[in-house]
């Protein structure tokens, strides 16, 4: 969908009345609902539907052996998928520049906050450890997927547990445990965009369109930031910044209580 000049110049002059198309104001969410053990045959999943916009995500635990680099510890992997179905802008075929982002900034939220202990992963040091597979599929693109995914994947992780197994070493899918995954800290993103001047969250697509710039901010729970990717043309000055900053954390209150 492509957005003429006219059209983002009514989306910015509404937005300095604190109005947005859909009636909500900038500085809040639409209604968020997250569900847990959607997918039987995952280790652990969760759906996260934000207004329109529905993700699912997958954890997939598997016994392999950990990188030369780091013997003792398990392995974590993030994949995320457009679906056509979710959106006339997805394309079958190779994963698309802003499916890779998508993954590899919620991979990164996960990784850099620590929030799995990963070497309570490991099973036999430079032999055996789990690997902790994340796959994101987006099923209804209405805005915002980036932090939908992001809750998702935390949802996931949340609702994991490990597959039996067995004496021989091999991993028996059919029986899961009652372990759960070392999920430690719990980062939550919330994604700021600027569209003119104005700091929006949780835009819908045709804002989306309208961006600027963007600033993805994870956070753990006592306020410390562990990852932030900035997108979008528009350079932004370090007041902006911290205004961005500022409000993904006071959003990740509200986004922390879904869970």
């Amino acid at each position: 969908m492509i957005i003429n000049q006219e059209m983002k110049n009514h989306i910015i002059k509404a937005l300095k009345k604190d109005l947005r198309f859909d009636g909500r104001k900038k500085e809040e969410f639409r209604d968020i609902k997250v569900e847990y053990d959607v997918a039987g045959s995952a280790e652990g999943s969760a759906k996260v539907t934000i207004g329109d916009t529905i993700v699912m995500a997958g954890i997939k635990l598997g016994m392999e052996k950990p990188y030369p680099d780091t013997p003792n510890e398990g392995m974590l992997m993030v994949n995320a998928e457009f679906m056509p179905m979710a959106s006339p802008d997805f394309e079958s075929g190779p994963p698309s520049i802003a499916s890779i982002e998508l993954a590899r900034v919620v991979d990164r939220g996960i990784r850099e906050s620590k929030s799995i202990d990963v070497k309570d992963l490991c099973i036999e040091p430079k032999e055996k450890a789990w690997s902790v597979g994340i796959d994101i599929i987006t099923i209804n693109d209405g805005g915002n997927l980036m932090d939908a995914a992001g809750l998702a994947a935390l949802a996931a992780l949340k609702s994991a547990t490990f597959p039996k197994l067995n004496k021989d070493g091999s991993v028996d899918y059919k029986e899961k445990t009652d372990k759960k995954l070392p999920l430690v800290k719990e980062p939550i993103m919330v994604t700021v965009h600027m569209i003119g001047e104005e700091l929006i969250v949780d835009p819908i697509s045709r804002e989306e369109k309208c961006s600027d710039a963007r600033l993805s901010v994870s956070a753990i729970d006592d306020k410390t930031m562990c990852a932030m990717q900035k997108s979008g043309e528009k350079a932004l000055t370090t007041e902006q910044v911290d205004k961005m900053v500022k409000l993904a954390f006071e959003k990740s209150k509200e986004l922390r209580k879904r869970l």
